[in-house]
């Protein structure tokens, strides 16, 4: 099997990582409520989606 001659340097390794990072989610302003919500889907605090009532929320 092939061996490496030389240790592979922290740069030259973190240069070959730098498209591994992750983003940070796309957050929507929700029509109904204002909260932030993920795109094509329902609001986690309202539950709607596209005006319409999709999740029931309980009223505490």
């Amino acid at each position: 099997m092939a061996l490496p001659k030389r240790k592979t340097s922290k740069s030259r390794r973190d240069k070959r990582r730098t498209h591994l990072k992750t983003d940070a989610p796309n957050v929507s302003k929700c029509p109904e409520c204002g909260e932030a919500a993920l795109p094509h889907h329902a609001c986690p605090s309202c539950g709607k989606y596209k005006g319409r009532n999709i999740v029931d929320q309980d009223e505490d």
